[in-house]
């Protein structure tokens, strides 16, 4: 997960000064916050924005407002997964959240389909800003002190800017996880008051080590590990970013295909285990291959992990070994296998 980072405010919330235990604690207890900053930030602006961006992802953007926003997905033409994306939609532009080892491909690859006569612009914002994410019920609290309490409440990915201390923030509802939570994208020169305003308000720092835990413990898939090209976003249990009545955009047909068919071979689900495993192990029922691990995690109540399993071997409640460990297939909040 980690890149070369540039980006002065991703030096807040390292490794070497949280305590990650109490931070996970308060996400699930309180508030805790996560700086973001090294995720992409990519500008989509000009007046074919919102088509472009419709017909490059899984979701409908030609029914967003400025002021509301979705999870998306980009697929290739067979619709593997390249990255799950947040985007907020502005009055002139659209502002993508993107995974930070995908920003650069994904900048490049939607290049490509930017043909002659598209009006659309794409810029790179990720040095100029900075990105935090607050998780936990008491998150509410710590947004109304803000001043920023319109927005509570709200669906995921309603966004609107504030003046924080003099500072234009941008905060939107959700945190990239199955958490209450909120997300703020501020500029750069602003990041150190805006963290110790927030941190000094109660919420305690999680460190990206954390964060991929409870990433993992969610459910949340992500690039080179759950979503790569052997993989499609109904597979990897996206559905809420899927519009199948949007019209064609790029891996539409297959998607289309696979639902409306019921094809979907695998799907992604959490495992206990009782032994450490490397990711890209398989998973077995007797002398059967029924999966692959694709990330794993230490936890306070032991070894978790995700994992693709095929369909008819079974789902929640299903006993494997995953190489030397044993394992017990279980839900996980982010991924929907049903709507």
């Amino acid at each position: 997960m980690n890149e070369i980072r540039k980006n002065p405010a991703s030096a807040l919330g390292n490794e070497s000064t949280v305590n990650d235990s109490a931070a996970i604690k308060a996400a699930r207890h309180s508030v805790a916050i996560t700086n973001r900053s090294h995720w992409g930030r990519i500008l989509v602006s000009d007046s074919d924005r919102i088509r472009f961006l419709h017909n490059q992802s899984t979701n409908d953007f030609n029914s967003l407002k400025p002021g509301e926003g979705c999870d998306t997905v980009f697929v290739t033409s067979t619709a593997r997964t390249i990255d799950l994306a947040t985007a907020y939609v502005t009055d002139d532009s659209v502002i993508l959240l993107v995974s930070p080892n995908r920003r650069d491909y994904l900048i490049k690859w939607l290049d490509k389909y930017i043909f002659f006569a598209d009006k659309v612009q794409l810029k790179d914002i990720t040095e100029e800003t900075a990105t935090f994410s607050l998780m936990g019920p008491k998150s509410d609290a710590l947004i109304e002190e803000l001043g920023a309490g319109e927005i509570i409440g709200k669906p995921d990915a309603t966004h609107k800017l504030f003046n924080i201390n003099g500072v234009e923030v941008r905060i939107a509802v959700g945190n990239g996880l199955a958490l209450a939570g909120y997300t703020l994208i501020l500029p750069v020169d602003s990041a150190v008051a805006i963290w110790n305003q927030l941190t000094a308000a109660g919420a305690i720092p999680l460190s990206e080590r954390g964060w991929e835990q409870l990433r993992i413990e969610q459910g949340r898939p992500f690039p080179d590990a759950e979503l790569t090209e052997d993989y499609n976003p109904l597979e990897a249990g996206l559905l809420h970013t899927i519009s199948y009545n949007k019209g064609c955009y790029i891996g539409q047909e297959t998607i289309a295909r696979l639902n409306t068919y019921k094809g979907v071979k695998q799907h992604l689900w959490g495992v206990r285990l009782n032994a450490p495993a490397s990711p890209g192990t398989i998973i077995t029922v007797g002398e059967e291959k029924v999966g692959t691990l694709t990330s794993i995690t230490e936890t306070e109540n032991g070894l978790f992990g995700l994992a693709y399993i095929r369909s008819k071997a079974g789902g929640v409640g299903l006993k494997v070994r995953v190489g030397e460990a044993s394992g017990e297939i279980v839900e996980v909040p982010f991924v929907k296998h049903e709507l």
